[in-house]
């Protein structure tokens, strides 16, 4: 499974102006440079964060874009909502009656359990416990994992 490139960038797009909060509105432009992404994509992506709610805009000299929730407010899930909309793992689980076979498949139990611990995951995080995270290093990532993988049972 791969996150898509506006959920990614809609997410650094958040932790920008988180890490810059307190400071006034943000010009789009100025993340873009910061971030190496092109001020015409972050448009389309901030569009939709002003439509749920996450992201306000201010007009005029000195305007730009602020978070509308405090940081701690927002979570992972919030973000890829706004941006892509709920994803699930399967367009079964969403859509059940559009698969002739969701009555008797094996298999839809499995991707639901992993798609929902997914979403636990992404609720749980906020975008300030992002903000005052440390950059990871290769080997905490795979020690995270390893940690991870211990405490997971599927049934």
């Amino acid at each position: 499974m791969k996150l898509s490139t506006t959920i990614r960038y809609g997410t650094r797009l958040m932790l920008d102006m988180a890490e810059q909060q307190g400071k006034g509105p943000i010009r789009i432009k100025t993340i873009a440079k910061r971030q190496g992404i092109s001020e015409k994509y972050l448009e389309k992506i901030v569009r939709l964060l002003r439509k749920a709610g996450l992201v306000d805009g201010l007009r005029g000299p000195g305007g730009g874009y602020i978070l509308s929730i405090p940081p701690e407010k927002i979570t992972l899930a919030d973000i890829l909502e706004a941006v892509q909309g709920k994803v699930e793992l399967c367009p079964c689980l969403d859509e059940p009656e559009n698969c002739e076979k969701h009555d008797d498949c094996k298999t839809r139990k499995i991707w639901n359990d992993i798609n929902q611990i997914i979403w636990i995951k992404l609720k749980g995080i906020s975008l300030a416990d992002l903000r005052d995270s440390a950059c990871p290093s290769e080997d905490d990532l795979q020690d995270d994992t390893a940690a991870l993988m211990k405490g997971i049972k599927f049934d």
